[in-house]
């Protein structure tokens, strides 16, 4: 049983871009690359055959992986979003205890997490911290070499 991931219509279509890719360019391609090493002969001590199998095989598991979230997958509406606590796709100001740089991430699903653009997946210890934190709060964090504690300062929908 899979669960349900939520996604922005960006990230959603950023999935599918990628399933059709793989789909459509890559899976021929590596087809391709079997049939030129199989046409090589003795296929027992072929490496080159050994190696586009696996590849294909590879390839496959990544679509079926693909196929999967996909499925499972729903768009949210972010102009429904409470912006009292914060949840997936909520921006959240925080300004960190120990050094008081103040940073500004944006909750998302694991698939749509990228650090240099200020998106955090919900399911990283920062972002597990954040979630059900309101404005004020002090969101205690734990992270591999001990406890980091983070002011909430704001929460909003961006």
């Amino acid at each position: 049983m899979s669960k349900v991931s939520y996604y922005t219509a960006e990230g959603l279509k950023k999935l599918r871009d990628e399933l059709s890719l793989l789909k459509d360019i890559e899976r021929p391609k590596a087809s391709q690359a079997i049939a030129e090493a199989r046409d090589k002969g003795d296929l027992s001590e072929n490496a080159e055959y050994d190696a586009a199998k696996e590849a294909q095989g590879l390839l496959e598991m990544r679509i079926s992986k693909l196929e999967e979230t996909l499925a499972n997958a729903r768009i949210i509406d972010e102009s429904q979003l409470d912006t009292s606590k914060a949840l997936i796709h909520s921006t959240v100001k925080i300004k960190n205890q120990t050094n008081g740089a103040e940073m500004v991430y944006k909750l998302v699903a694991q698939s749509e997490a990228d650090l240099k653009t200020g998106k955090i997946s919900v399911d990283s210890p920062i972002g597990k911290g954040l979630l059900g934190k309101s404005a004020g709060e002090i969101a205690e964090i734990k992270v591999p070499n001990g406890v980091m504690k983070f002011d909430v300062l704001e929460i909003s929908r961006e």
